[in-house]
């Protein structure tokens, strides 16, 4: 069943481009539109169910799998663990983007007409991503506000205190955690429905693009598409490597369990359609629930490690085009600037692109640039997104070998 979910996801793929081609180079531009705009209800829809989940998902998980931790020294003690791995792989994701953007100069000589040097790049609100603003923003004034809204780190913070609380409590409220427990069941079944339909969706996003950009939107940018694909598989590489020597050889079977999320995550240009998916894949694989379940919602919150990178290779993308050299001083400093916005991208339309627009501000860098990059932006996406998934799940699995938490299911069921 779950091959040949993949071959209809690899099919729709295929279909998408091909019905896009043929719609956008036999009809006219209007026409085009039309059936583009008439496509992306079916994605729009299918991110919607997507997002219905995430919230009743993320807290039931959360919560159940902080409950089971023996008590509130291990939930800090594998906090500290998630988030020195988080903040090592963001270090490293974002010099990669640094270090290759400078070696491939996608942005030097580049023969584009630019924007007049009064057009704004996007009508973004980069006050949102002072520190202050960001640090308050963590903490929920309602736990219905933030769910409604699908305010991830808020939801994160709420489900901590909630597990940690269920878990000091001597009985550990056994109702309470059976009902927590019994609506991430629910909401897993409710997300096999959910993604039945995921194939149609890949296939509509596709269509829609190529119609009205062509096929040519693949080739516009080769040069800034290729450089950035090839700096991901680099940063792919060394995720892998470092599971390999801490977890050992198997962690290529994990890599191999979680190619459909990663799949339905680069179809579709969203890590979060793929969170179900991945979670399910690392508890048949033997990370255990408390782990995966702790680690995972952290990880979309905190480990986006393939947006991280884009932020770094456009901003200075960017700068080339425009001929402008930034100092050492100056990257050092917006690698510091991006390690801090880039932790409130989680929930934000378009996040990439708002916390590039608050560094161009930042460093006077022509804002009209953020144009430049729009066009290409839900080409590049999809490997952003589907990087964050590998790089959440590896988070996970070291967690979990770490803390003594992986059990080969050939040798039995996953600790919990």
């Amino acid at each position: 069943m779950n091959r040949l979910f993949t071959y209809f996801v690899v099919g729709s793929m295929i279909l998408g481009v091909l019905v896009g081609w043929i719609v956008n180079v036999t009809m006219p531009t209007e026409g085009a539109a039309a059936v583009a705009d008439n496509l992306t209800i079916i994605t729009d829809v299918f991110l919607r169910l997507i997002k219905m989940i995430i919230a009743p998902l993320v807290f039931a998980t959360l919560v159940a799998g902080i409950a089971h931790m023996e008590d509130a020294g291990a939930v800090g003690r594998i906090g500290v663990k998630t988030m020195g791995w988080f903040i090592t792989a963001s270090i490293v994701s974002l010099t990669i983007g640094l270090i290759m953007v400078h070696i491939l100069k996608p942005g030097t000589g580049l023969n584009l007409t630019l924007p007049d040097a009064g057009t704004t790049g996007a009508a973004v609100d980069t006050a949102k991503f002072t520190l202050r603003d960001f640090i308050t923003h963590l903490v929920p004034k309602s736990i219905v506000e933030a769910m409604a809204n699908n305010e991830i780190l808020q939801i994160v913070v709420f489900s901590v205190f909630v597990g940690t609380a269920v878990a000091a409590i001597d009985d550990k409220a056994p109702a309470v955690l059976a009902l927590v427990e019994q609506v991430a069941q629910i909401m897993l079944k409710v997300t096999g429905y959910v993604m039945t339909t995921a194939p149609l969706a890949i296939f509509a996003a596709l269509a829609a693009t190529i119609s009205t950009q062509g096929i040519e939107v693949l080739w516009t940018y080769v040069k800034f598409i290729g450089g950035f694909y090839l700096s991901l598989g680099i940063l792919w590489a060394l995720l892998i490597g470092a599971a390999v020597i801490i977890i050992g050889p198997r962690a290529l079977k994990l890599i191999a369990a979680v190619r459909q999320p990663t799949l339905l995550a680069f179809s579709t240009a969203s890590s979060e359609a793929a969170y179900p998916r991945t979670l399910d894949a690392l508890q048949q694989w033997g990370v255990s629930r408390k782990v995966a379940s702790f680690v995972l919602p952290l990880g979309y919150s905190f480990n986006l490690d393939g947006s991280m990178m884009y932020c770094t290779f456009a901003t200075l993308f960017i700068a080339q085009v425009y001929g402008i050299e930034m100092s050492v001083a100056q990257q050092v400093t917006m690698l510091g600037l991006l390690m801090v916005t880039s932790k409130g991208m989680a929930g934000v339309p378009r996040a990439s692109l708002v916390v590039i627009a608050a560094t161009l501000a930042y460093f006077d860098l022509p804002e009209a640039g953020l144009l430049l990059i729009l066009t290409v932006d839900h080409i590049l996406d999809m490997g952003r997104s589907a990087t964050n998934v590998i790089g959440n799940t590896v988070a996970s699995a070291v967690v979990a070998k770490w803390e003594g938490q992986i059990q080969d299911p050939e040798e039995g069921p996953a600790k919990t």
